[in-house]
């Protein structure tokens, strides 16, 4: 697990290196802004047509070897496109069809690198290898953005994507050698004794296709309730580096200075998170809810703060609320189904949230033009908050109701027989 934990910070500082300084390359290459928000369409685009099949074919093949196939091709593209910026053959066709090709491998690399890291630990520390990952992921974040600034300084934009592609392919060497704690889907493969049949949700599981994946997903209540939480937040909040920019460079007047003490903050916030929620045992739907009905609060507060300084105390804790949120949901998405249909889960989890993640940005923007960013901040979190509260006062109701129904009549049977054996 120290192995995989190290292998996946160098892969993550390597990508974010790349994100950092993709942007700018297709405004260099186009100077449209248009242009960059379709070559970052188009590398989501994958997520949302193929991620069920591709969590279905995490669920198929060798994890071990799923994974290395596909960090080592995510290192191909990376290493070709450097070679491209360097030869000044990239032209825009060629970028956005390299961002096809990583879109798509990104729908098998994802759940299979992510269900790796849990057989790398016993089944009671999952959601601390999760905590873990997420540690990673904030950390790799803070560092390849300081990177990226160095590379690209130092040695040109084709240094960023070099420095990835070799990222991509040191862990896709480092693979091979990790060792499972415990075999993986062991418990759903035990032959059954004769006597007793195989439960009806494993042989359910057994039998499902990629499509009938989502239909899996669809059936959980925990899971549809994680998705409507995520979408919510997605669409009236957590694009805090849509919201913040503009609400630190127009109405605080921020400077470039402000912009960078307000990332670091949110970095920071991400890393203490992930600390936190490493150290969850149990996490549950009803905690996410609480963490961003706490961060929609924050949201409010940051939307009233009258300067820069104010705005720094809120998105602190805000931060640190998302990431925690973030841990406790990846955990129950990765803990929750079978533990043969967990890759089919994420790929349908994929596809649900890369809907969000098209959306998101369109709404909030077209909410910041209507109402301001103010407006946004303040209304946005008060609708995520109106949400959870009105899902937890549904759910009572529900369960009140549940309460005072009948009991099925198998039950009212047997308490019949009991009755009639006192």
């Amino acid at each position: 697990m120290r192995w995989w934990a190290v292998a996946n910070f160098v892969s993550n500082a390597g990508t974010w290196m790349q994100l950092t300084v993709q942007n700018l390359l297709v405004l260099q290459i186009t100077g449209s802004a248009a242009a960059t928000g379709l070559s970052v369409s188009i590398q989501m685009a994958p997520g949302l047509l193929l991620g069920m099949a591709g969590g279905a074919a995490v669920d198929r093949w060798p994890r071990k070897l799923t994974a290395a196939v596909a960090q080592a091709l995510l290192g191909a593209v990376a290493l070709v496109t450097a070679v491209l910026v360097a030869l000044g053959r990239l032209d825009l066709p060629v970028l956005l069809a390299l961002a096809a090709v990583t879109g798509l491998i990104a729908t098998v690399d994802g759940p299979a690198c992510a269900l790796l890291g849990n057989d790398l630990v016993r089944a009671p520390d999952v959601p601390s290898a999760i905590g873990v990952g997420s540690l990673v992921h904030s950390a790799g974040r803070l560092a390849g953005a300081a990177l990226a600034g160095v590379a690209v300084g130092f040695l040109g934009t084709a240094a960023a994507y070099a420095a990835n592609g070799l990222s991509f392919l040191f862990v896709a060497c480092v693979i091979p050698f990790l060792k499972a704690a415990r075999p993986a889907e062991t418990p759903h493969r035990v032959e059954p004794a004769a006597a007793a049949p195989p439960a009806p949700e494993a042989v359910a599981a057994q039998s499902m296709s990629a499509r009938e994946g989502l239909t899996f997903f669809m059936r959980r209540p925990r899971l549809v309730a994680l998705a409507a939480l995520n979408g919510v937040s997605a669409m009236f909040g957590r694009n805090y580096s849509l919201t913040l920019v503009v609400l630190v460079t127009g109405p605080l007047a921020g400077d470039a200075g402000s912009l960078s003490k307000v990332s670091t903050v949110l970095a920071v916030g991400g890393i203490v998170g992930a600390v936190v929620g490493a150290r969850l045992r149990r996490p549950s739907v009803r905690m996410v809810a609480a963490l961003n009905l706490a961060g929609a609060l924050l949201q409010v507060l940051a939307g009233l703060a009258p300067s820069l300084l104010v705005l720094l105390v809120f998105v602190l804790p805000m931060a640190v609320a998302e990431s925690v949120g973030d841990t406790a949901q990846s955990t129950v998405l990765q803990t929750d189904p079978p533990a043969d249909m967990r890759g089919r889960v994420l790929g349908a989890w994929s596809s649900i949230r890369t809907v969000w993640g098209l959306a998101a940005p369109l709404v909030l923007g077209l909410f910041i033009e209507l109402a301001g960013v103010r407006g946004m901040l303040i209304g946005g979190g008060l609708a995520i908050a109106t949400f959870v509260v009105a899902g937890y006062l549904l759910k009572g109701r529900k369960a009140r109701s549940g309460g005072l129904s009948p009991l099925p009549g198998a039950a009212v049977a047997a308490r019949a027989r009991l009755s009639t054996a006192a």
